[in-house]
C-alpha cells in the first residue's frame, strides 16, 4: 500500500485562479465518500470473518480511505474558507447510512462483494485520473495523483482477495456479470448524490436525489477522456473474468466512452 503523507503535498503552491469553481464542488462531494471508509470497514469484517489476512489489508485500505476524505476536506477548505468539512460530513452521514446490521454479503457471496468493490476502486481511480488530468491547479493535481494510485492499488487488493476465494465459491461468470452490472448501476443512488447534498446545498435545500445526481454527473463526467473510459472498462472487464483484449473488451471500451459522454450532458448548465 501507499507511504504517503499530507506533508508530500506542497500546499504553498496553491493557484486559486487556476481552480474550476465546478470541479471544487466534485471534490467537496468526494471528501465525503472517501472519509465514510470507516462504515464500511465494520460491514466487511462482518462479511469476511475469520479471513485475517483480508481484514487486516482491510485496516490499511480504511486508514488510507480515511486519509484521501481529510485531505480533499482540507484542500477544499482551504480553496473555499467558508466550507467546513466537519460540519459537512456531519450533515452526510446524518442523512446517508450503509446497512451495518448485515452479517452476509449484500451480493450474496464474499466473491460477489469483492467484485463490487473492484468496480468502486474501479470508478474511484479512473475519477482521480481524470481530475488530475483536467486541472491545472498544482496542489490538486498532486493531490488526485496520489489519490489515484492509491485507487489502482485498492483495486488490485480486492481483486487478488477476490481470486483467491474464486475457487472455494465458484461464483459462475453469468452472476459476476450481474453484480458487475448491478454495482455500477448503483452509481445513481444515494451515496453519491447525497454527497453532493451535504457538500454543496444549504441548509435551506431539499433534498431531491434525480436532482443531484444530475447536477453531480454533469461536472464529475465532463472530466473524462477517452481514455479513462477506456481503462475503466479494461478494469471491470478483467474483474469480471473476461478478457479485456478480446472482443467483449473491446465493445465494453467503445461503451464505456458513450455512457461518460451521455452522462457529461445529462442536464444544462445551472
Amino acid at each position: 500500500m501507499s507511504r504517503w503523507s499530507s506533508e508530500d503535498i506542497a500546499w504553498g503552491q496553491f493557484t486559486p485562479d487556476r481552480l474550476s469553481p465546478d470541479i471544487l464542488k466534485v471534490i467537496k462531494a468526494a471528501a465525503m465518500v472517501e472519509r465514510n471508509a470507516a462504515d464500511y470497514t465494520t460491514y466487511l469484517s462482518r462479511v469476511f470473518a475469520g479471513d485475517a489476512l483480508f481484514l487486516a489489508q482491510v485496516q490499511t485500505w480504511r486508514e488510507e480511505e480515511i486519509r484521501h476524505g481529510d485531505l480533499l476536506g482540507r484542500y477544499a477548505e482551504m480553496a473555499d474558507p467558508t466550507f467546513d468539512f466537519e460540519a459537512r460530513f456531519k450533515r452526510f452521514t446524518e442523512g446517508y447510512r450503509i446497512p451495518l446490521d448485515r452479517q452476509d454479503s449484500v451480493r450474496g457471496s464474499r466473491t460477489g462483494e469483492l467484485l463490487a468493490r473492484c468496480i468502486v476502486e474501479t470508478g474511484t481511480s479512473s475519477f482521480y485520473s481524470a481530475i488530475r488530468d483536467a486541472t491545472d491547479e498544482p496542489v490538486l493535481k498532486a493531490l488526485c495523483h496520489r489519490i489515484a494510485g492509491d485507487e489502482f492499488r485498492h483495486y488490485k487488493l480486492f481483486y487478488s482477495t477476490m481470486r483467491r476465494i474464486m475457487p472455494t465459491e465458484r461464483l459462475p461468470l453469468w452472476r459476476r456479470a450481474l453484480v458487475a452490472v448491478g454495482r455500477i448501476r448503483e452509481t445513481d443512488d444515494d451515496e453519491m448524490a447525497y454527497s453532493w447534498h451535504a457538500a454543496n446545498d444549504s441548509e435551506e435545500t431539499p433534498y431531491d436525489l434525480a436532482r443531484c445526481n444530475r447536477e453531480y454527473a454533469l461536472r464529475a463526467y465532463a472530466l473524462y477522456g477517452r481514455l479513462h473510459a477506456e481503462r475503466a472498462a479494461q478494469m471491470v472487464v478483467k474483474a469480471i473474468g473476461l478478457d479485456p483484449r478480446g472482443w467483449l473488451g473491446r465493445k465494453a471500451r467503445s461503451f464505456a466512452w458513450t455512457k461518460i459522454q451521455q452522462r457529461a450532458s445529462s442536464m444544462p448548465p445551472a
